[in-house]
């Protein structure tokens, strides 16, 4: 292991000189503002997950059946995000990294040099997801009144299912690489996000959470407490996990020492079969991808468009590149896929609502979820502009002297760059808009409501990622869309949920105002119309400033940014 440890010393090198250096110090107040965002987020997930629990528990009978179900989905949507996570990082850190010619060089076997990369990966993509479900798991020993055997249990629980879930995406990127031609190596992102989407679809219907707030759907009580009851499938390491926190939590040791005993020997196992098949075809994939000339995808119908007539010389040019880029890369493209199974999850969840069986009333429960659904919407707006819009500038990179260098203002062209996020990112949100309050069965009002709210934010959002992603560029980043995960990347989804927030919240009143008249059969005070016009004017200039300020601001900083 000297070797690899060698191999591994740069980064702690790396990581240490970040902490202690003068650049780094300098900074004080932006990483305790960063750190603060973060221990609020992480505090609110413990205190909603503690509520929760305490609630469950608090129900005779069957409250500690629906905790540990719900401990169950937890661990595997964990494990889910924890293969996902793993199959993006692991192909970066060992066939895509910028130094891999120099690492390979040294006089080391290359199956040393997978360990130590492959131990990166396994570190980079789980900290964050293992992170932020702590305070979960927490909370549980917490309600069960579990002393400090469990939370040291949970570490070592969690560990092997970190270094499974990282073994098998490793594997499956190996295996991807030697199967692929190596001229289309690109074409492994495409299967990338068919494994997203088949694991997170398996992951949602395998935990079935409908079913659990519906117990008329079991023909009896016994039906549904045996449901509660089903063992997970026995062979998922996330159902080793849960079998050995629920031991622990039921204070049976003998179960901890066994399920632990098996999550281990699986990840020991795991590990094995990676070093010997990374022994025998690592080296191998990753000459195919070194030496691989892809072929461009030339997109001749764009030369065809009738831009010209519409936009100028210098103009038309960057839209095209615009387009062509966004298909040619296949980082890019390929996360249309991510986005097909998010759109898909999203309206199944509104189709299988049980919202006839509510207590309240339907026609209100419809109006009420639809409003709501306006800000769930547009939260998905700003994760999928988080991933396209925000690196647009940043993904330029190296090359982006020529963009300074072409006969074209910044300002025209983050315009370039707004316009064509803009009509793809309305187009989806309206397709969300639309097709959820169809299945909520929502008045015409509400329909016309979301689909012009929707209309001025969606203008809003884009701007605040394209200006603030001009505003915090990282052109020496070998994947641009980790920009997001930067200061620049956090400020945008701050103030792209305020924004959110402030539109609904003024919108809230009018519309129960209006709502309720209508109910009522009784016409509108004075007041009341001054309130309802007031709002959605105050809403209307608030979505204008949210496209006006972000690209001035972002073409300002861009530009002292390069002088």
């Amino acid at each position: 292991m000297n070797d690899v440890i060698t191999l591994l010393k740069p980064r702690v090198w790396s990581f240490r000189s970040r902490i202690f250096s003068k650049r780094e110090k300098a900074k004080v107040l932006k990483h305790v503002f960063l750190g603060g965002i973060g221990a609020l987020f992480w505090g609110g997930i413990f205190v909603i997950s503690l509520r929760v629990l305490k609630y469950f528990k608090g129900i005779e009978e069957i409250g500690d059946l629906i905790g540990f179900k719900l401990l169950s989905m937890m661990l595997i949507i964990v494990f889910s995000l924890l293969i996902f996570s793993s199959i993006l990082t692991t192909l970066s850190k060992l066939y895509l990294s910028k130094d891999l010619p120099l690492v390979h060089s040294l006089p080391v076997s290359g199956y040393k040099i997978f360990i130590a990369r492959w131990i990166e990966s396994t570190i980079d993509s789980s900290w964050m997801v293992m992170l932020y479900t702590f305070p979960v798991f927490i909370s549980y020993g917490i309600v069960y009144q579990s002393g400090l055997f469990y939370y040291i249990n949970m570490v070592l629980t969690l560990f092997p299912l970190a270094m499974i879930a990282s073994g098998i995406s490793a594997l499956l990127i190996m295996l991807a690489v030697m199967i692929l031609p190596a001229s289309r190596i690109r074409g492994l992102f495409i299967f990338l996000g068919l494994s997203f989407f088949i694991i997170v679809y398996i992951a949602v219907r395998l935990l079935r959470p409908e079913r659990l707030v519906d117990p008329e759907a079991f023909v009896t009580i016994l039906v549904y407490l045996k449901a509660l009851k089903a063992p997970a499938l026995p062979y998922l390491p996330s159902t080793w996990a849960f079998d050995s926190m629920r031991a622990m939590l039921s204070d049976s040791f003998a179960d901890v020492l066994f399920h632990n005993g098996l999550a281990w020997s699986g990840a020991i196992t795991v590990i094995f079969a990676l070093i010997l098949m990374a022994d025998r075809i690592y080296f191998r994939g990753l000459s195919r991808v070194q030496t691989a000339q892809g072929r461009l995808f030339k997109l001749r119908i764009l030369d065809h468009l009738p831009l010209g007539s519409y936009l100028s010389g210098p103009v038309r040019a960057f839209a095209v590149k615009e387009i062509k880029t966004f298909f040619r890369d296949s980082t890019q493209w390929s996360q249309i896929f991510l986005i097909g199974a998010l759109v898909l999850i999203y309206v199944y969840n509104f189709r299988v609502l049980p919202l006839e069986k509510s207590p309240i009333k339907t026609v209100y429960l419809q109006n009420l979820l639809s409003f709501l659904n306006m800000g769930l919407v547009s939260f998905v707006l700003i994760a999928v502009t988080a991933r396209f819009a925000y690196p647009g500038v940043s993904i330029e990179r190296e090359a982006f002297w020529l963009v300074r260098s072409a006969p074209i203002k910044l300002k025209t062209y983050l315009k370039v760059k707004f316009f064509i996020y803009f009509f793809p990112l309305l187009v989806l949100s309206e397709i969300l808009i639309i097709g959820t309050n169809i299945l909520l069965k929502v008045s015409p009002f509400m329909m016309m409501l979301s689909v012009v709210t929707l209309f001025f934010i969606v203008p809003g959002v884009v701007s605040m990622g394209v200006g603030l992603g001009a505003a915090y560029p990282d052109f020496k980043s070998e994947n641009p869309s980790q920009a997001v995960t930067g200061f620049g990347g956090l400020v945008f989804m701050m103030l792209s949920a305020v924004f959110i927030a402030a539109v609904i919240l003024l919108e809230a009143g009018p519309v129960y105002n209006l709502f309720m008249a209508d109910i009522h059969g009784r016409a509108l005070s004075l007041l009341e119309r001054v309130w309802i016009i007031g709002s959605f004017t105050v809403a209307f200039i608030l979505s204008m400033l949210a496209v006006i300020i972000p690209m001035k601001f972002g073409e300002r900083r861009l530009s002292s940014h390069l002088i």
